[in-house]
């Protein structure tokens, strides 16, 4: 349930955002950057240098600056990550309205999943903005309905790499996580109670592009409280509703 800490110095969170802009857009001018952030073109230009100097952005011979060395955690996916945002905030935006829930869009990066964007719920005792986060994929509900297309082989190697980049599971573990994901396959979507992080709670579905392929998790997310059968009966009906809406769309 993470809100912005009060107490973060505003250069601090502008940078941050900077490195979401770079990391999803892939180049941004002096200009569009302090336009996204609201601030002057100086001050813009003093982050971006900042982050150049860390590897964390480079410049071009047209003056942009693009997603440095340091961003080497890419989703793999074949639709950039703000072309998938905008694909799919309008169905997000539906769904937390309707379920007065936080809704998040996440793709996976290998053994972990990223959380492109969120949509909070209106309500007070609410699941914060979790844009940017990067949690394991296996303890996650966008993550386990991204791992569950996986054959059995692919995801051994994923688990039982020597890779230190990775995560790595032992034998047991990913024994549970394998029969999960069959439940996963099984009934359409993945929950998580508590897994990822204490006292939140969160329900997961695939969406396919138009080749059926899976190519991004949406979850909607809740105080651990709220959270029980009856819920997840409703909010799935609800999710799996609003997603064919948008698959048989004009």
């Amino acid at each position: 349930m993470r809100e912005t800490p009060s107490s973060s110095p505003r250069s601090v969170d502008a940078a941050l955002r900077l490195l979401h802009l770079l990391r999803d857009q892939g180049a941004v001018t002096v200009t569009e950057a302090a336009a996204a952030l609201n601030v002057s073109t100086s001050n813009a230009h003093r982050l971006l240098s900042a982050l150049a100097h860390r590897d964390f952005a480079t410049r071009d011979e047209h003056h942009r600056y693009l997603a440095g060395p340091a961003l080497s955690l890419r989703t793999g996916v074949v639709l950039p990550a703000s072309a998938l945002t905008r694909r799919y905030l309008p169905l997000m935006r539906s769904l937390a309205t309707e379920v007065d829930e936080t809704v998040s869009l996440g793709v996976r990066v290998v053994t972990r999943m990223r959380v492109l964007a969120t949509i909070q719920a209106a309500r007070m005792l609410r699941v914060g903005d979790q844009e940017g986060t990067v949690l394991p994929a296996h303890l996650t509900a966008i993550g386990k309905v991204l791992l569950a297309p996986l054959s059995d082989d692919r995801l051994y190697s994923l688990y039982r790499s020597t890779d230190t980049s990775g995560i790595s599971l032992t034998s047991t573990e990913l024994t549970r996580l394998r029969r999960e994901l069959e439940a996963v396959r099984r009934v359409g979507f993945a929950v998580n109670h508590g897994e990822a992080e204490s006292g939140v709670s969160a329900i997961g579905i695939p969406l396919t592009d138009g080749s059926g392929r899976v190519s991004a998790g949406l979850a909607v997310a809740m105080p651990s409280s709220r959270f029980n059968s009856a819920a997840v009966e409703r909010i799935v009906r609800v999710m799996s509703r609003l997603v064919s809406d948008i698959a048989n769309g004009p």
